[in-house]
């Protein structure tokens, strides 16, 4: 009989993470009610852009608590995946978690800057705004989808490749839908414009990916 070695992972510091996550998403629903109704069930419908739409400031309450859950969760889910392939801290690992929660914000926060600048110049705020309103949303959805993920990884199904690479293709899946989604949306705008829409493609959503891979690895 052979036997399978498997990365344990010490719990204490990963509940609090968890139940700052719960928290914050407790918080949104009772300051959001309706709002967060609608969030929820935009898999299913568009009501919520054709609602919530109207309002598509980045820095809305809203907004701004679920992209804390999808930084937590989404930091998380990259710390298991370190921890699954070696590259973890024995020593601190809670330490990692806050590297890693450091690196992705400032990913994020300098990707959308870059974007910002790009409708500036081009003298398209309000539809880069609401792009970046309308991804924003997909990604914190997922993010919600990654912190269950991660609570049912530590606490039931233990972390393995074969999981780790399910969720993944999962979230990718998700991902490129929200952006198909979104891109739908805006079609009228992008025909005419295709070409540069490409380079965009290529520019501001593959690029930093490839490059933030390969930094890491």
């Amino acid at each position: 009989m052979e036997f399978l070695e498997r990365h344990s992972i010490l719990t204490d510091w990963i509940t609090l993470v968890f139940l700052v996550c719960i928290l914050l998403m407790t918080m949104t629903k009772l300051f959001f009610p309706k709002r967060f109704l609608e969030f929820i069930y935009l898999p299913i419908n568009n009501k919520y852009f054709l609602v919530q739409g109207k309002d598509d400031s980045l820095t809305h309450g809203f907004n701004v608590l679920l992209f804390v859950v999808q930084l937590l969760s989404i930091s998380f889910f990259i710390y298991l995946i370190l921890v699954e392939v070696g590259h973890s801290s024995s020593n601190s690992p809670w330490l990692l978690y806050i590297q890693i929660c450091a690196v992705y914000f400032v990913f994020i926060g300098f990707k959308l800057f870059i974007e910002k600048i790009v409708g500036n110049v081009f003298n398209i705020e309000s539809l880069t705004n609401q792009y970046l309103y309308q991804k924003l949303t997909y990604r914190n959805y997922i993010g919600i989808f990654i912190l269950t993920c991660n609570i049912l990884i530590v606490y039931s199904f233990g972390s393995s490749q074969t999981i780790l690479l399910i969720i993944l293709g999962l979230t990718a899946a998700f991902n490129g839908l929200g952006l198909i989604l979104s891109y739908k949306n805006f079609r009228s705008t992008l025909i005419p414009h295709f070409l540069y829409f490409i380079l965009y493609l290529c520019a501001l959503e593959i690029a930093p990916y490839v490059i933030l891979y390969k930094a890491v690895t």
